[in-house]
């Protein structure tokens, strides 16, 4: 400190001796290597995040084509592969718009996003509108392509909530301009969805939008109350809807008596166990060829168990927390409680949470529901909304590099802390 006393002091000397002093060139480089140095860590992290996720996708097309594979060669693997790739080319496309997209426009246009998948949610219930496949609602189809409008509302019920989220945040702690002006967006989604009807994703969306709410700062008591009157509402829908109770039922007995175990978690659970430690080798599993049903989709993880063992089990979930980790220190730069910290942190996470429910599922944790794997399993609405997803991550973080250089040290280039420093080197030399 009494060296930068001595340097304030003697700045009239040093402005003598013109722009090529040694000091003034020692001390500028010093500046801008130490501000420039936080650039460059996160131009390093982002390229590592979008690594992790390219790793992920390679793999999973990869996988798709093993699972594929059906007893009898045929042009069916070369079907689903070309599709697979179809949707990861549209995919990328979209994804690599969303992370050039500036964030200030994820602000502005969240609430037309919103009633845009809010619209397209009541379209799909209309009778002509939507597709009825088993009972369930769900679909637009035109010739061989589909479309789930459900798989939007995981982009636009986050950022949506966000937004309100900032523009009511100073009275999110009052009990009436706090709570349903806040939370009106899940209790809009949360209903239709489940009249497609839609349990699985109707809870994953109030799911999504309870972390958006909690990273958001909404108090506990708000949490409290909404739980309260949340969980009858859902004891009642599945106690209504028989073949709900079923998976319930099923789920109970796989843990009690294996061999009365439903079907497909039979299946899933022989095909994990079968691949052992070091797997039977890619492409060679046996379980996929018949036994084991989604086996490109749903239930794509115990395929990755069987030919590649609990390594490629464990390695595809190192890859998951590489690029939640990595995707935390990005956000984690932004100023937190703002809109694009909270939309980025509840987008990647919920992500998270759907690769955790699938492993949950295919590993007989949790009730059976189809909920693909992001990025590895069988291509369509899901992978396409998760790389969106991950681009939306990636445009919503680039502001961290302006809020980075914030911990360059405040002794180089402020007049008002040279005067300080002055001051203290004033005060030693008396």
């Amino acid at each position: 400190m009494p060296l930068v006393g001595e340097y304030r002091t003697w700045t009239p000397w040093i402005g003598q001796l013109g722009t090529e002093s040694p000091v003034l060139s020692v001390t500028s480089t010093l500046s801008l290597s130490i501000s420039s140095t936080p650039r460059r860590t996160v131009d390093q992290e982002r390229k590592l995040f979008v690594t992790f996720a390219a790793v992920l996708l390679g793999f999973g097309i990869l996988i798709v084509h093993s699972a594929s594979i059906t007893s009898r060669p045929s042009e069916v693997e070369q079907i689903f592969l070309s599709r697979h790739l179809t949707f990861v080319v549209l995919g990328l496309v979209a994804a690599t718009c969303a992370a050039c997209t500036p964030p200030s426009i994820w602000r502005w246009g969240a609430p037309w996003f919103f009633w845009g998948t809010f619209a397209l949610l009541i379209l799909v219930l209309l009778p002509g509108v939507g597709s009825r496949v088993n009972g369930a609602q769900r679909w637009f189809r035109h010739g061989g392509l589909s479309f789930q409008p459900a798989e939007l509302v995981k982009l636009s019920l986050p950022l949506y909530v966000c937004c309100l989220i900032e523009r009511r945040r100073a009275v999110l702690d009052k009990w009436l301009q706090g709570t349903l002006p806040v939370a009106f967006p899940v209790l809009l989604v949360v209903p239709l969805v489940m009249l497609q009807p839609d349990l699985g994703t109707a809870l994953f969306l109030a799911t999504g939008g309870a972390i958006a709410l909690w990273v958001g700062g909404w108090p506990l008591r708000n949490f409290l109350l909404a739980g309260g009157a949340a969980l009858p509402a859902v004891a009642l829908a599945v106690w209504h809807k028989p073949y709900q109770m079923q998976r319930i039922a099923d789920f109970l007995v796989t843990w009690t008596d294996w061999t009365q175990a439903p079907y497909h978690l039979k299946q899933s659970l022989v095909t994990l166990g079968a691949g052992g430690t070091w797997g039977v080798g890619l492409g060679r599993g046996f379980q996929k060829l018949s036994f084991l049903p989604e086996a490109n989709s749903d239930f794509v993880f115990a395929v990755i168990g069987e030919e590649l063992g609990l390594l490629g089990t464990l390695s595809v979930m190192a890859l998951w927390l590489g690029l939640y980790v990595i995707g935390l220190r990005l956000i984690n730069r932004l100023e937190t409680r703002t809109f694009g910290c909270n939309a980025a942190f509840t987008l990647l996470t919920q992500l998270i949470v759907q690769v955790t429910l699938n492993i949950a599922v295919v590993t007989a944790m949790v009730p059976p529901k189809g909920i693909p794997h992001p990025l590895i399993s069988y291509g369509g609405s899901n992978l396409v909304v998760s790389l969106i997803a991950l681009g939306i991550v990636l445009s919503l973080t680039r502001e961290a590099s302006a809020v980075e250089p914030l911990s360059t040290p405040n002794w180089i280039g402020t007049d008002s802390t040279f005067s300080t420093a002055t001051d203290s080197g004033k005060t030693l030399r008396n």
